[in-house]
């Protein structure tokens, strides 16, 4: 990168991005439901929502207000659940380790912004051991409000030094691609979760990081493409209840 210039940065999203565990968080969701004599069909709610902090999704799927503390350990008890569930299933998405070794050593800035805690940050990163790739960690904990409020990537994009238009998002929702525009940042998507056309505009589509190099991304970077307005409709925080 030219010397003169600010690096670009890679900002990751967690779930169904660093791994493909979107079919397990639907596992837990269906048990919870049907423990609280629910009929949703989880994974149609996550296709809509997935990317939002569990008590938020929760949220949505009751006829009646429930009050906070209730969401609260409703989300606790889906956390716990889906750790069972994934437990021995905890592995990277293809090609991601190499990925980032190249993109630090041709260097991006790398970041990781999740809408998840502190302590399910920990299940998955150090578990996999991925906390030495990223220059900044923002998680659930440290902003005001989750996707696809912008908060989460701009916080990051504060933290790493870097203005958002040298910033680029991977993400798997399409909550999380409306943050990255609502931040200002262009997105890539990769299809662990939704189909390609259920995404807005990202630059690219891939089905993991075995389908993209940092010299690739350089040279999309370049052309300066711009960041698409965020979609009202596809933001939409709403699930139609089953």
């Amino acid at each position: 990168m030219p010397s003169d210039l600010q690096p670009y940065a890679l900002i990751f999203d967690m779930d169904g991005t660093l791994i493909d565990n979107t079919s397990f968080q639907a596992e837990a969701f269906q048990l919870l439901f049907r423990d609280l004599g629910l009929t949703t069909d989880a994974r149609r709610m996550l296709d809509r929502l997935n990317g939002m902090p569990a008590s938020k999704i929760l949220q949505t799927v009751f006829t009646d207000p429930v009050p906070k503390k209730k969401l609260e350990e409703y989300a606790a008890q889906r956390e716990f659940l889906y750790r069972v569930l994934y437990w021995d299933h905890r592995k990277e998405v293809a090609g991601l380790t190499t990925f980032l070794k190249a993109a630090r050593a041709a260097g991006f800035k790398t970041a990781l912004g999740t809408g998840s805690a502190s302590d399910t940050i920990h299940y998955i990163i150090d578990y996999l051991d991925l906390r030495r790739y990223f220059d900044v960690i923002v998680g659930k904990d440290d902003v005001e409000r989750g996707k696809p409020h912008a908060d989460t990537y701009t916080t990051t994009s504060r933290q790493l030094g870097i203005p958002p238009e040298r910033c680029l998002v991977f993400e798997d929702a399409i909550l999380g691609e409306q943050s990255a525009y609502k931040a200002g940042m262009r997105c890539i998507t990769l299809t662990t979760t939704l189909r390609p056309e259920q995404f807005q505009a990202p630059l690219r589509v891939i089905k993991d990081f075995t389908e993209i190099t940092p010299e690739q991304i350089l040279e999309l970077l370049e052309q300066q493409p711009p960041t698409p307005k965020p979609s009202k409709e596809l933001a939409k925080r709403q699930y139609m209840r089953l």
